[in-house]
């Protein structure tokens, strides 16, 4: 994963609330194992019509929204199933960050797992970006070793637990944070042949 610290980019506001698994990435598309192609699939059913086409009122098909990476949304984003093809697919899209009051918790931590920055605001904080959003070419900058999302005049900070803070700063998942601690792991392996303790 690429190493995440300071971003800024265009915001895409979905006003909605518990949107779930499936419907950021629909059953019948879970036949990949790689985790590339998905974003084509992106909320699927609410971008495309039986036949396939756009849905004009979709406005992630909008022309202001076809370079957003930032989305916002309503409380308890990523509910239902644990899929973790929902955060590859926001990511395949193009999404690094995704900012809601609340958050499934499976969700949640899959997002950290697939370089995804989930961010936590009050309500009232995500309403008002979302209703700044609206406006075509809104962005927010975002700097994950301040904690904050800003704006202009709009400025809060956010909180995060320090072990998926350092992992999304050094573009580790949990396999490479592991493996930071492959000289301690060896010595003890070593130890353990050595006494049988």
């Amino acid at each position: 994963m690429e190493p995440f610290r300071e971003y800024k980019g265009l915001v895409y506001p979905l006003e909605r609330t518990n949107v779930d698994t499936d419907q950021i990435i629909p059953k019948q598309f879970l036949k990949r194992i790689e985790r590339q192609g998905f974003g084509e699939c992106l909320f699927y059913h609410w971008r495309f019509d039986e036949n396939g086409q756009k849905r004009a009122e979709f406005l992630l098909n909008a022309d202001q929204y076809q370079e957003a990476s930032i989305l916002v949304s309503g409380h308890n984003f990523g509910c239902g199933s644990s899929r973790e093809h929902a955060p590859w697919a926001l990511s395949d899209f193009g999404f690094k960050v995704i900012i809601a009051p609340s958050f499934a918790d499976i969700f949640y931590n899959n997002c950290f797992k697939n370089g995804l920055l989930p961010i936590v605001l009050n309500e009232k904080d995500v309403e008002e970006l979302i209703q700044k959003a609206k406006s075509p070419g809104f962005n927010l900058h975002i700097s994950l070793e301040n904690q904050t999302v800003e704006h202009k005049d709009f400025k809060r900070e956010f909180q995060i637990d320090p072990y998926h803070k350092e992992m999304l700063l050094n573009g580790l998942d949990e396999i490479s944070m592991t493996l930071t601690f492959e000289n301690q792991i060896s010595h003890y392996e070593q130890k353990q042949l050595t006494t049988g303790w």
